[in-house]
């Protein structure tokens, strides 16, 4: 005998409905490796919903080819930015769970499994961070991958802010505080887990969550990506004091003891190997692990990321020292939105 149909049920089984959203953007050379780590998930998707920006290579026919093994919705919204493509497609998902990915991106067969199953589990629950592991393809991309990339061992589950590759939030949630900011256009996943987290608290941490990605392959790549984060915070409002210490150590402080240095007592070049030390303790630290994984872990390429280290911590806060004030001229012209709530 057929039971009648509850509305309660179709609202229970709404609740437990994951839907994985990316947004893309001539895509056609890296996509195929998001979508083969989403069909291998051993926690399939109920949807995978992408939007595209206006792709002008074969991203958008890339991606209908898996429509035999994935429950595609695509959805193509020419001249959309990042937070406008996500924001689109987390009003188009039907489930109340939703996981969240970039292209470029290769997950774990158990990502999709990880970051949701504590909202599964627990109701009261609205976010998950995920976590995310450099998948570095030559020497460079190595050495930049201890520079920039924290390993699991150094995050503090309590104030980990994570990258919108790899986080999970219930969809209510998300609409409570705006979804993503459409004026940003980069940073904008942080202003998002700062209005998320203060609408609901801390985040669950589920490291095994891991999605891997290659980072920059090239000096120019890499300042441009942190020259336009630094721009973001500037557009955002975030992190002043963190940029004014930056200027200050650089344009005051190493000017200042420099020159004391050169006609006094050799402690003043004792600061510097001091403050040197300091610099770079975290990116020598996480080598070993990251050589570890790493295909080539010759002397040689030892030898080429102790060298190159310092060189791409001072390319790296050159690109925030331009990137910032431009950021906040941004501001100063524009006025956007407090996204603060003041």
């Amino acid at each position: 005998m057929n039971l009648p149909f509850r509305p309660a049920d179709f609202a229970a089984s709404i609740d437990r409905m994951i839907s994985l959203i990316a947004t893309v953007l001539n895509e056609g050379d890296s996509i195929r490796q998001l979508l083969d780590s989403i069909v291998t998930q051993t926690l399939p998707p109920d949807e995978v919903v992408i939007v595209d920006g206006g792709s002008s290579d074969n991203t958008v026919a890339m991606i209908e080819g898996y429509r035999d093994r994935l429950p595609l919705q695509v959805i193509t919204q020419p001249g959309c930015n990042i937070s406008a493509g996500r924001n689109r497609a987390i009003r188009a998902a039907r489930g109340d769970i939703i996981a969240v990915t970039d292209a470029g991106v290769r997950l774990k067969d158990t990502w999709l499994d990880a970051i949701t199953a504590p909202l599964l589990r627990d109701s009261s629950l609205d976010a998950v961070a995920g976590f995310f592991l450099a998948a570095p393809q030559s020497r460079f991309e190595l050495a930049l991958a201890a520079t920039t990339l924290p390993l699991a061992r150094e995050i503090n589950p309590e104030t980990f802010l994570p990258s919108s590759r790899s986080i999970a939030f219930r969809k209510s949630a998300g609409e409570k505080v705006g979804l993503y900011p459409e004026w940003l256009d980069y940073c904008e996943d942080l202003i998002f887990d700062l209005r998320l987290k203060a609408q609901i608290g801390q985040f669950a941490f589920a490291p095994a969550a891991i999605a891997c990605f290659r980072p920059r392959s090239s000096p120019r790549q890499y300042v441009r990506q942190y020259f336009l984060y630094a721009r973001g915070d500037g557009k955002a409002d975030l992190w002043l004091a963190r940029h004014l210490i930056r200027y200050a150590t650089y344009l005051l402080l190493a000017p200042l003891i420099f020159a004391l240095g050169l006609g006094l007592h050799p402690l003043f070049w004792g600061l510097y190997l001091a403050g040197g030390a300091v610099y770079l303790h975290q990116p020598y630290r996480r080598l070993p692990s990251l050589m570890r994984r790493a295909e080539d872990s010759s002397a040689g390429t030892w030898i080429f990321c102790v060298v190159m280290i310092p060189a791409l911590r001072l390319l790296g806060d050159l690109a925030k020292m331009l990137g910032y004030p431009r950021g906040r001229w941004w501001r100063l012209r524009h006025q956007p939105p407090d996204w603060r709530g003041r």
